[in-house]
């Protein structure tokens, strides 16, 4: 299985390409969260300069964030800085859009933005609409300002066989996040196919921790490894009673714990602002007692390395195409294990 990283996106970034580079990665993906990190563009343009063959990531993009001219042309500047090594993730917005307090965007309209996009970053006109009122639009000039002859990879951001679906018309990919279960991705296959869908390469963003000889695969160390991931999940809880009400009750317990330890609450119109402080940084010490056991295994890849490749392996025969991990502690000692078990 092809191995990438994920990070957000923040100065420095580039050495950090550089590394992963170095270090075999397949590609690097950057989060596009507006108010939570900075802007992916930025810093896969200076990842662009410091590499020469790492394929380059925004783990996505949405409508409810960018108009396609805007993204297409951001998309078609990072294409002239590495060409043919780009990648396109677009999704409904789940995190950044609840990060700005807003709700996702609609499948239907992401599909037309998804489908406009394509055509623009090919250099082929489009419609665009604005309200009522809409117009054919195209680059003016590809040639000396982005770049249109190298082809954009696209994946389309998917949890449920809908979404899948959507993937297969456009002819697109998929990445999920934290989706261990090889069912659930055999079965968004079968969908992305049925609507026919092709060859496109599908893609885990996860967290990863090679246990020690003896480790507590539930200890401190393990949480601050894949912390982060878990704690998105009881955050997305806390913002969301629907998938609250589905969570066993350990984990509906630990996003309560979660919603005190915050001081805010459902009904709190502003608690955007305090569930996302910190998002996907490296687990604070303080939040280390929300990250219960059944978290650890459902939302973090955790074992020896003989059980981490038996799991892998079982991925990949699922239709996982690429392990995408975050490292969140000290990246680039983690890249450097990732690479001596997966590489």
């Amino acid at each position: 299985m092809r191995t990438g990283i994920v990070m957000t996106a923040q100065p420095g970034l580039e050495r950090l390409a550089a590394r992963a580079e170095e270090l075999g990665f397949s590609s690097l993906w950057v989060y596009d969260t507006p108010m939570v990190h900075g802007d992916p563009f930025v810093s896969l343009a200076l990842c662009a300069k410091a590499t020469s063959r790492i394929r380059l990531g925004i783990g996505v993009t949405s409508p409810a964030l960018r108009s396609a001219p805007a993204a297409a042309a951001a998309l078609g500047s990072l294409n002239a800085l590495a060409p043919g090594r780009v990648i396109c993730g677009v999704g409904t917005g789940n995190t950044a859009r609840r990060t700005l307090g807003m709700r996702p965007t609609k499948v239907a309209e992401l599909e037309s933005f998804a489908a406009a996009l394509q055509a623009l970053i090919a250099g082929r006109e489009t419609d665009y609409r604005e309200g009522a009122r809409s117009s054919r639009v195209r680059f003016l000039h590809a040639g000396p300002y982005v770049n249109t002859e190298d082809p954009v990879e696209f994946v389309v951001a998917a949890f449920g066989p809908k979404v899948a679906a959507l993937a297969g018309r456009l002819g697109a990919g998929l990445i999920s996040f934290a989706m261990h279960d090889p069912a659930a991705w055999s079965a968004l296959g079968q969908a992305r196919r049925a609507a026919g869908g092709g060859e496109g390469s599908s893609y885990l963003i996860s967290a990863l921790r090679v246990l020690a000889d003896g480790e507590d695969r539930h200890g401190d160390s393990v949480k601050d490894a894949v912390g982060h991931i878990a704690l998105s999940a009881l955050i997305f809880g806390a913002d969301d009673p629907d998938f609250r009400a589905v969570l066993p009750p350990e984990q509906a317990a630990a996003v309560d714990r979660l919603l005190q330890l915050r001081g805010t609450g459902v009904a709190d119109p502003g608690r955007h602002h305090a569930l996302y402080h910190n998002y996907l940084g490296p687990l604070s010490p303080a939040d280390r007692g929300l990250i219960v056991p059944s978290l650890v295994d459902r939302f973090g890849l955790v074992g020896t390395r003989d059980e981490l490749i038996g799991r892998i392996d079982v991925l990949e025969k699922a239709g996982v195409d690429e392990l995408v991990l975050h490292p969140a502690v000290d990246p680039e000692a983690e890249m450097a294990e990732f690479a001596r078990l997966l590489l």
